[in-house]
């Protein structure tokens, strides 16, 4: 056991979902890359007796949400009682495409049972924690970061989709994270209402599932095995706005989730990304680029784009291959 553990774990950024016919009997099927920025870092200290849980955040979302897990970290590992403070030091932006609830669920779920020396099967404890049931990036990044591929679900909520392809990303490629901010109060709506939308889905035409499931055997992933940026580039840009025909009528008519995204996704082409994507719902988009100063000049000419709409994040890093960090004291 530990008297302190701390957790680093990577963001992601979703290309997209590859099957909602459900006609084979899974369903999704998701691609994504984990990202070394943005992260979320968390430390978990034993306090005294009579503590109890204490959350200490300055960001009100991350503290309910962290009780919120935590308490049914302490369920899942059958820990009867536990006096641990929770300081939550970085943060990946909240309900934003980037990942930050899954980070959060495990981070605190894998925290606690190292805290209390409790050996643990991570993916039993994501479906738990009611993370990873539908997509199982933010999982996969968690266990193993880079560029992941999972085979869909049986059925929401029926447990983690299995990884059925998974690579190291190019360290040369970097990928330029966007995130406006007039979009995100429209995103929340969406987010709040997403089991629901989920649930009412209309299947997917065939045609569509089998034209995103080529994309991804014989474009995607043959292309990142061999290193082909210009070809991986076309293939996720392709694949993403395909499949961003299929969600138009939950966007208000939008192959991407708002005039901004839109316009910021073919932006980033115009500048020289070899691809270019929204990341879930949105608002966040992003594009790849090869090089440390490609992506600088992209990120420079995207933070002027954001600022005369309203503003937003804007950031470039590398891709995460690691997956979370965990070190106990």
């Amino acid at each position: 056991m530990y008297s302190s553990v701390r957790v680093s774990v990577p963001g992601h950024v979703h290309i997209g979902n590859f099957d909602l016919t459900g006609d084979l009997g899974r369903v999704f099927g998701t691609l994504g890359i984990a990202l070394e920025r943005p992260r979320l870092v968390v430390e978990l200290q034993r306090a005294p007796p009579g503590t109890g849980i204490v959350v200490d955040s300055p960001d009100v979302t991350y503290r309910e949400r962290a009780l919120y897990y935590a308490e049914l970290s302490l369920r899942a590992l059958e820990i009867q009682e536990a006096d641990v403070k929770i300081r939550i030091c970085d943060i990946i932006p909240v309900h934003v495409g980037l990942g930050s609830q899954t980070a959060l669920a495990l981070s605190i779920g894998v925290g606690l049972a190292k805290l209390y020396g409790i050996d643990v099967d991570v993916l039993d404890l994501a479906v738990k924690l009611r993370r990873g049931t539908v997509s199982g990036l933010g999982l996969y990044s968690f266990l193993y970061g880079g560029f992941i591929v999972d085979g869909g679900v049986r059925r929401v909520g029926a447990g983690p989709p299995p990884l059925i392809f998974r690579c190291d990303f190019p360290q040369n490629w970097y990928i330029v994270v966007a995130v406006p901010s007039k979009p995100i109060a429209k995103i929340l709506e969406i987010k709040q209402r997403e089991d629901d939308i989920l649930a009412s889905l209309e299947p997917m035409p065939s045609e569509l599932s089998a034209r995103l499931s080529r994309l991804v055997l014989v474009k995607i992933i043959p292309s990142i095995i061999e290193g082909d940026i210009d070809e991986f580039g076309q293939g996720i840009t392709m694949f993403n706005k395909t499949a961003g025909e299929y969600w138009k009528d939950k966007q208000g008519g939008l192959t991407y989730c708002d005039p901004i995204v839109e316009e910021g996704v073919n932006l980033m082409l115009r500048l020289g990304c070899r691809g270019a994507c929204q990341s879930c719902w949105g608002p966040t988009f992003y594009g790849i680029v090869e090089g440390e100063s490609a992506a600088e000049r992209v990120a420079k000419e995207i933070s002027k784009f954001l600022s005369e709409r309203g503003g937003g994040l804007v950031l470039y890093t590398r891709a995460d291959n690691r997956g979370a960090v965990i070190e106990g004291v």
